[in-house]
């Protein structure tokens, strides 16, 4: 099991797979699951030559359950220990939901030379929380519903999650697929309730407005038009427009699980983008 202890003792899990003198992919995972939650990528670009990354962000997953430094600034700093650790240039970034907005502020931060592109799929950037500024957003009081259900009963609350609007597994028409369910819930299990419960806050309200107009490289912003977690409106409409190279792939009918249960759509896409 590989670890990489912070600068303030902080254990991090990380996977890295390929040859080390391969391109590297480096994947930055969604509320409040685990590196686990990229199999479906991972082996996918291993089998293509590249070199695979992706942590257990702080209080999520294997790494340390922490009750503090649970907000953007503090998971974009490990990123940058992670990757100075590990000399990673030239990588890809690509990120969901919340990894979405790691992976922005990350590479807005990089040092040059680090990041060679950018992937957001169903990415909370710019901004999620509704306000006078972003009046297309998702009002206050479903974050403090969250926060009500995730106190009270953190096991359900996932599995309500899981079963429902992340896969879209609650719509008429829809395929469940039981095991999927399962295994978000089993990730989201291994965290921190103390992290995952000031994580709410990091993805909801953090503005990522300036990291995306700092994104100097090739982006690729990805979104399922029926996400019901992060809606498309107030994120991947918006965020393209901040970015200076931006190129935006919408998906119709996909939810903000999109990347597992349509992974054999999304990966060739992404490879290509990364190809082009």
């Amino acid at each position: 099991m590989a670890t990489i202890t912070l600068k303030d003792g902080t254990e991090l899990f990380y996977k890295d797979w390929g040859p080390k003198d391969a391109q590297p992919v480096v994947f930055h995972h969604g509320w409040p699951l685990s590196a686990d939650d990229w199999d479906a990528q991972m082996l996918f670009f291993l089998s293509k030559g590249f070199r695979v990354i992706a942590h257990d962000r702080r209080g999520h997953g294997r790494s340390t359950q922490t009750d503090a430094g649970n907000d953007m600034d503090t998971y974009v700093s490990d990123v940058i220990e992670l990757t100075d650790k590990l000399d990673l240039k030239n990588a890809v970034h690509i990120g969901h939901s919340t990894g979405g907005g790691e992976a922005a502020r990350y590479a807005a931060r990089a040092k040059p030379g680090r990041v060679a592109k950018v992937v957001l799929a169903g990415a909370v950037p710019p901004i999620m929380v509704k306000s006078d500024k972003n009046p297309g957003g998702t009002p206050m009081a479903v974050f403090d519903g969250f926060r009500t259900a995730l106190a009270a009963n953190r096991a359900q609350f996932f599995m309500d999650v899981a079963s429902g609007p992340f896969y879209g597994f609650n719509r008429p028409d829809a395929k469940v697929i039981p095991a999927t369910v399962q295994n978000w819930w089993r990730q989201g299990m291994m965290g921190g309730a103390k992290a995952h419960y000031d994580c709410i806050k990091a993805f909801s309200e953090t503005d990522f407005t300036e990291d995306l107009q700092k994104i100097e490289v090739p982006t690729l912003v990805m979104h399922g038009e029926d996400d019901q977690v992060v809606p498309i409106a107030d994120a991947a409409l918006l965020a393209i427009k901040l970015l200076k190279k931006g190129e935006l792939k919408t998906y119709k009918g996909y939810p903000h699980g999109m990347l597992t249960i349509h992974a054999d759509v999304l990966n060739p896409d992404i490879l290509a983008f990364i190809l082009g």
